[in-house]
């Protein structure tokens, strides 16, 4: 078989997921390249007929969907969720995930919290048998931005993560801004040998708002390359 290119094989991830949406779901439309793909065979489905209901996690994946005519709602008045499907920055084999790449992390981390299932589609070149290769996002408020640099990198040491952390830039040169207000600390640490201590530990900074780990809300993860499609963990 020909090679796929990374878009190719990150729409096939989506078409495969698409078939997991049933008419009357409650879904999640995810935000990244990926995800992009996912929303816009929802927006085929909706013309088909098919009735849904979709929050999605960023801005930039409200404006895609409205724009396809999809039926958008808000985790206040649908405050559950049947299904969100989602790309991933890396994944492991645990499907333990780094997410935030896009810096959506926050609101990702809460539709997929509040759904019944998360599916993950990615390609192949995001599996890794450790985390840490991407940079770790890690969401914090502006204000003692300073402070709490120093506490995350204090955290991180001592949970095996060593390396350098670097306040995320936008295209206008000043640091770019999540759909929250808040500012991303990336954390390049190479390896995450133990994720859960780390995702603890930083949860408990304040001033850290949320991180990019995302650990035990992926049931399956579809990965996609030139072979096919590959399924790790249940689709249900």
């Amino acid at each position: 078989m020909s090679a796929l290119s990374a878009d190719d094989s990150k729409r096939l991830a989506a078409a495969k997921a698409a078939e997991l949406v049933r008419d009357g779901m409650r879904l999640g439309l995810g935000t990244g390249s990926t995800a992009k793909h996912f929303v816009d065979f929802i927006g085929e489905k909706v013309r088909a007929g098919m009735k849904l209901l979709c929050v999605p996690t960023s801005e930039a994946t409200r404006a895609q969907a409205a724009a396809l005519g999809i039926p958008l709602t808000t985790l206040d008045e649908t405050p559950e969720l049947d299904l969100t499907v989602d790309g991933a920055d890396e994944f492991d084999p645990q499907m333990r995930l780094i997410k935030g790449g896009g810096g959506a992390l926050l609101r990702e981390k809460i539709v997929a919290a509040a759904s019944a299932r998360m599916v993950v589609i990615t390609d192949s070149s995001k599996k890794v048998d450790t985390l840490g290769r991407f940079p770790l996002p890690i969401e914090v408020v502006p204000f003692g931005l300073e402070a709490t640099r120093r506490r995350i990198e204090k955290v991180a040491s001592a949970t095996g993560c060593r390396g350098s952390l670097s306040l995320r830039q936008g295209q206008d040169g000043k640091p770019f801004l999540t759909d929250g207000g808040h500012f991303i600390l990336d954390g390049s640490f190479g390896r995450i040998p133990d994720p859960e201590p780390l995702a603890a530990a930083l949860t408990a900074i304040p001033g850290v708002v949320e991180h990019g780990l995302f650990l035990g809300l992926a049931k399956a993860v579809i990965v996609a390359d030139a072979a096919g499609v590959d399924i790790i963990g249940d689709l249900g």
